[in-house]
């Protein structure tokens, strides 16, 4: 029976070993370091035609919002042909047995403004920013600031995604990318781009048609960190410490 619950107990302690290993871990990019390599990256958001079309009805302005890295906003024809942000990757969540990369936290986003248009909009604004992609359950949550009283919502679940292809672990030194599409809006979400843009009927109408809001691009780069080289001076201390050792072990044996 003792023999029974000491394996018991070791097997327990071998499983809760096993489940701690495999914890995930958040690396910050640039400074954060996971089995010998520092990350940083990218994401890039765009927007799809059919938001394109809806963003026309409403004749909403769109302008970058926060720190981001580039952004791209085309109405150069009258309307939209081209809507994109590209913000920076600033932590990771990995899994740390494998590197399966669990999610991605941005920083930065777009704002968007309306201002009244009959039976479209009584007027608003709402900015979509700082993301957090979550490929492991298929969900992107974001910062919203919304008017009309909407205010701020963090960690706001607003997309869910369809289609993750590409890489999805980080295995060593190297480039990453991961191809993120079909994000289709929550009902939430949905209900909170109307309020705080002041939809109206024709807005609203224009926004359900949008099955598709877009994609998002995931570059990571992944970069081997060389280990630092002590200083002479701190082999010498290390030797120091050999030689008392030894000294001591003598003194002992005598």
């Amino acid at each position: 029976m003792k023999f029974a619950i000491k394996s018991i107990v070791a097997a327990t302690a071998f499983v809760a070993a096993g489940l701690a290993s495999a914890a995930p871990v958040v690396v910050a990019a640039q400074t954060g370091v996971f089995n010998g390599l520092s990350m940083e990256g990218t994401g890039t958001l765009k927007f799809s035609d059919a938001l394109l079309e809806a963003l026309d009805v409403g004749q909403i302005v769109i302008n970058p919002y926060g720190g981001l890295v580039s952004s791209v906003v085309d109405n150069s024809l009258g309307y939209y042909t081209n809507v994109q942000a590209t913000a920076r990757i600033n932590s990771l969540t990995v899994e740390s047995t494998n590197g399966n990369v669990l999610s991605a936290a941005t920083t930065g986003g777009l704002t968007q403004t309306a201002t009244f248009l009959r039976s479209v909009t009584n007027g608003g604004s709402l900015t979509v920013t700082d993301l957090n992609v979550d490929l492991a359950n298929k969900k992107v949550f974001a910062t919203i600031i919304g008017g009309n009283g909407v205010g701020t919502l963090t960690n706001f679940h607003l997309w869910n995604i369809a289609s993750i292809t590409g890489a999805t672990s980080v295995t060593g030194a190297g480039t990453f990318t991961t191809d993120i599409s079909g994000l289709s809006i929550t009902s939430t979400g949905f209900d909170v781009f109307v309020q705080s843009l002041g939809l109206l009927s024709l807005g609203r109408g224009a926004l359900a048609t949008v099955e598709d809001f877009g994609t998002i691009k995931s570059t990571i780069v992944a970069t081997a960190v060389t280990p630092a080289i002590p200083e002479p001076s701190t082999y010498a201390l290390m030797g120091l410490g050999l030689v008392g050792i030894a000294l001591a072990a003598r003194r002992r044996a005598k």
